[in-house]
């Protein structure tokens, strides 16, 4: 089987397709054909070594010390079973399914295995491959700190990095809930912000987002723009602080932080919750919930997504394809329109 290997940490040249044989899965496990996958800022990261502040030291140990110990990227996945462990009782050759992994990665290939106890779900026919590889990473993250935050009706929320896939999956499923939202991105994208249900599009490179009122009950920082402080300077007494994208010293300063105001601070890796990838796949099949899709690149031309990336400017998830794929235009994904510089 084809897969992608980062060969060494570096610019998006050090990936490499290779042949591997395809795995054979264990009692409990099935194996995937991926039929499209993502490259996130997570694989970005690893590659690039381009970590949040204070975590850069940590990398090499963390994920290897010359070139990364799981060279095969990727995180999340879409495609069909075509073999099943033998202790494998709920699901069966054809099933189509959505995966995440984590830290596990290895998405970047034509077949993957994954344990049935991990975050697997059975996809419907409605939800395409492209519009279901873009699901997990950015939906789970915002569902996760959303249950950590505490979120209630009618409640004002400030999302940081809107237009990200975590952003754009914290706007939906924070207007879901019934908060009042507003989304901080920039005014190129404040269009389609609203159109995923924003309330109020704040534009940073027109506002100075760290000197608005404390008036929001949940600040989610999403990309890492404002730190611990300014965020909790937004932020009501009483109110929580979503810490998704923060530097080292900030999330060990969370634990410390915020009691004088009573402002509590989720921070730290998010869970990786089936039930949670199950409640995607339920509110994407309503209409209540859209991935947003950047770019749909093929499977080949994956440095260009990982550049893509690196430019800080994607909106929503970039989904690779290892074939042809259902034009996510016509399911329930959503496209931005096109950027005009």
């Amino acid at each position: 089987m084809n897969v992608v290997e980062c060969t060494a940490y570096g610019s998006s040249d050090v990936l490499r397709v290779r042949q591997r044989p395809v795995p054979v899965p264990s009692a409990h496990e099935v194996l995937v054909r991926v039929r499209a996958t993502t490259v996130t800022s997570g694989d970005w990261r690893i590659r690039s070594l381009q970590m949040p502040p204070g975590f850069g030291a940590l990398a090499r140990p963390i994920f290897g010390f010359s070139r990364p110990r799981q060279p095969v990227l990727g995180s999340e996945a879409a495609g069909e079973v075509v073999r099943v462990g033998h202790a494998v009782t709920d699901f069966q050759v054809g099933d189509r399914v959505v995966l995440f992994d984590g830290a596990k990665m290895g998405c970047h290939a034509e077949f993957k295995c994954v344990h049935t106890a991990r975050c697997l779900v059975k996809l419907p026919d409605s939800i395409d491959d492209v519009t279901a590889a873009a699901l997990p990473f950015g939906g789970t993250t915002a569902l996760h700190f959303l249950r950590a935050t505490g979120l209630a009706k009618g409640e004002r929320v400030l999302v940081i990095g809107a237009s990200g896939s975590v952003g754009s999956a914290v706007v939906q499923l924070a207007k879901d809930c019934g908060a009042f939202v507003s989304a901080v991105c920039s005014g190129i994208n404040a269009g389609w912000i609203r159109d995923l249900g924003a309330d109020e599009v704040i534009d940073y490179q027109t506002t100075d987002v760290a000197a608005l009122e404390a008036q929001f009950d949940l600040v989610f920082e999403t990309v890492g723009a404002l730190n611990l402080a300014h965020a909790m300077r937004l932020t009501r007494d009483g109110g929580r602080v979503a810490l998704i994208a923060g530097g080292l010293g900030d999330m060990l300063r969370s634990v410390f932080t915020g009691h004088r105001r009573r402002i509590k601070v989720a921070a730290g890796p998010a869970e990786e919750r089936a039930d949670d990838l199950q409640k995607l796949v339920e509110r994407t099949v309503q209409g209540a919930f859209r991935p947003v899709i950047d770019s749909v690149v093929p499977f080949a031309e994956i440095a260009r997504a990982h550049d893509r990336v690196g430019s800080l400017r994607k909106r929503g998830s970039i989904v690779l394809t290892l074939e042809a794929c259902p034009d996510p235009t016509r399911g329930p994904a959503y496209r931005p329109p096109p950027i005009v510089d």
